[in-house]
């Protein structure tokens, strides 16, 4: 009999435990229960099929091979990845320090590009063990930290959230700095490209495209400084020739917020008191709010349900930029979404706007839900979020792209 070395090969792999042969490539994740946020369905004994980094299949009860790896985590609820649609993870103020002016200055003078990516890495890991599979990091990340720290996610170099960035935000002269001296303005072009004028506009989205962004940030108003008509329609003009959505910063009054809406942005970030006008133009043209509303905050609820009732779509986002103490970012992220409750969403209306919504605005067919092709971003929690939605506080099993990076199942 002659021996060959395929021979030997198969030979010894008979001889491996059965659990060692099987391909590390082709896994099933099964569970008690599964949210399907697209039809708003819960699905029992929950399979989901995952080669490489990819869902292949979904379903209840299905028949999973000898040759599969099989996490079983039992009674828990999966769900895809969250996803925070407005962070900054390359930026952390302190309350000792006071206000923002005063920590935005400290911030600029203090840190250096090295030290603002290590504090990316950490706070863009603390993200990921909280949830969070993808995020959209929305500026006040000095030039192009940003990048550099999503690439370094993307390369598999420092752990975190698939991150979508916006590089520095496009804004009126002076930025969100308020007064400060001829000497310190010089610190603005870290943060922010300033605007004066329709071609700079031009010029300023395509730096951005140059850079690298995967969005554009628009700071539609800082106090009394406002970008023009012209200006808007110039910068949604150039984002789209380059297939970019355009997150627009709007805070106080309609005026900001109509002239983004009017111009076609993608999104209206924070928009604390805007109008029914608004919102209804918003909702003709299929125009995001990205409420920012932090835990315990109620003060601009009925926006929420204002906007529901236009018909707006709502993809949830954090803005947390202070330090909690006692918490990382990723807890203190997470805890935002009993203000929605409040605000008068459903429980299921809140999971769409933290998974599926956020990918459609991100422009993602890959992301936001558990459906074959999508990424296998995937979550566990114990308990029913349809039931309450404050499980979502408590995440048990992570995965991203495949890869699990958490499970604390006891």
């Amino acid at each position: 009999m002659k021996i060959t070395f395929l021979t030997i090969v198969s030979t010894l792999l008979l001889m491996l435990p059965a659990e060692a042969q099987k391909s590390s490539e082709r896994i099933a994740v099964t569970a008690k229960r599964m949210i399907d946020v697209r039809s708003g369905k819960e699905i029992t004994d929950a399979v989901i099929f995952i080669e490489k980094n990819k869902i292949v299949n979904v379903g209840s009860g299905l028949s999973i091979p000898d040759s599969v790896q099989v996490i079983a985590l039992g009674d828990v609820t999966l769900l895809p990845g969250l996803i925070d649609a407005h962070t900054h993870l390359l930026h952390q103020y302190y309350a000792k320090y006071g206000d923002d002016n005063s920590n935005r200055l400290l911030e600029m003078v203090q840190l250096g590009p090295a030290r603002r990516a290590l504090l990316g890495a950490r706070l863009a890991r603390e993200m990921l063990e909280a949830g969070f599979t993808s995020v959209r990091d929305l500026g006040n990340a000095g030039i192009n930290a940003d990048i550099a720290l999503r690439d370094a996610i993307k390369n598999g170099d420092v752990p975190g959230p698939r991150m979508f960035v916006s590089t520095r935000a496009l804004a009126p002269v002076g930025g969100q700095f308020q007064s400060v001296t001829p000497e310190a303005q010089q610190l603005i072009g870290q943060e922010y490209i300033q605007i004066s004028g329709v071609e700079e506009a031009r010029k300023a989205v395509r730096q951005a495209v140059y850079e690298g962004a995967d969005c554009i940030k628009v700071i539609a108003n800082s106090g009394a400084r406002r970008l023009s008509s012209e200006e808007m329609k110039v910068i949604v003009e150039e984002a789209k020739r380059a297939n970019l959505p355009v997150a627009a910063h709007a805070t106080d009054g309609d005026g900001p917020s109509m002239t983004a809406v009017e111009a076609g942005v993608s999104s209206i970030e924070h928009g604390y008191t805007i109008s029914e006008a608004v919102l209804n133009l918003m909702a003709k043209k299929n125009i995001f709010l990205v409420p920012t509303d932090a835990s315990g905050v109620t003060r601009y609820q009925d926006r929420i349900k204002r906007a529901l009732k236009a018909g707006v779509r709502i993809a949830i986002g954090s803005d947390i930029y202070y330090e909690f103490p006692g918490m990382t970012r990723g807890q203190a992220s997470i805890g935002m979404y009993k203000t929605y409750v409040a605000s008068g969403m459903s429980n299921m209306e809140i999971l769409r706007a933290s998974t599926l919504n956020p990918a459609d605005l991100i422009g993602s067919n890959s992301i936001g839900t558990i459906e074959a092709g999508r990424f296998a971003d995937i979550i566990a929690v114990k308990g029913n979020p349809l039931n309450d939605i404050g499980v979502l506080e408590g995440v048990v099993f992570v995965m991203k792209d495949g890869k699990v990076y958490k499970q604390t199942l006891h």
